[in-house]
């Protein structure tokens, strides 16, 4: 009896192996399909039209105009405050007139007259002391220094960004852990198929023994 239920409890622990492994290796392709449609797509079609360039700096100005940007003070609590809207002018080495510099595409697609948006603050001052941080950082510290910026011909062809969306290594994390996890199941679902295997072929010798 106890013989018989000690192989019971083997054969539930292989079925739940074997359910582990199956979960995992869905799980891990609907990731690589998810990630596929929402992350390389845009990461392809980014990296077709665009490209690496130099760009040095031109000029750094505020503009008279404020933009609205929303604050949080607690869970229940929100409110809208302004700032100065910051503005970059860069010569790049595939142009030679001059484009408006960008964070990157997020801050580009939120606000495409201004290189900069500060975290905002519930005082409109801290914001104006905030962008003009920036602002001596690029005229003073960066100067007529070259660096490396981006460029998409799809979303602005005049308009740079000193940083990629879809950078390499995100997307390689993105990446990476779904295939782990796909061959981690297929890992499992083997080497369950494998000891049920042996076992049966265990079991098979000594019956011949007995018999």
């Amino acid at each position: 009896m106890a013989r018989g239920r000690a192989a019971y409890e083997y054969t539930e622990a292989e079925d739940k192996s074997m359910r582990l492994g199956f979960l995992l290796i869905a799980a891990g392709l609907l990731s690589l399909l998810g990630l596929g449609c929402f992350w390389l797509r845009p990461a392809l079609q980014e990296r077709g039209g665009g490209g690496a360039a130099n760009c040095t700096v031109l000029a750094v100005r505020q503009l008279g105009e404020r933009f609205a940007c929303t604050f949080s003070c607690g869970a229940a609590c929100r409110g809208t405050a302004r700032y100065p809207c910051l503005q970059v002018l860069v010569r790049t080495s595939r142009s030679a007139a001059p484009a408006l510099l960008h964070e990157d595409e997020r801050q580009l697609r939120t606000n495409p007259k201004c290189s900069y948006i500060p975290p905002c603050a519930r005082d409109d001052q801290e914001n104006s002391e905030n962008v003009t941080y920036k602002q001596k950082y690029w005229k003073e510290k960066v100067g007529s220094q070259p660096f490396t910026c981006y460029f998409n011909q799809h979303l602005r062809p005049d308009d740079v960004m000193l940083k990629r969306t879809h950078d390499e290594t995100v997307l390689l994390h993105c990446f990476l852990w779904p295939l782990v996890t796909f061959l981690l199941g297929v890992l499992i679902v083997a080497l369950t198929a494998c000891a049920r295997s042996l076992a049966a072929r265990a079991e098979a010798i000594q019956r011949k023994k007995h018999s």
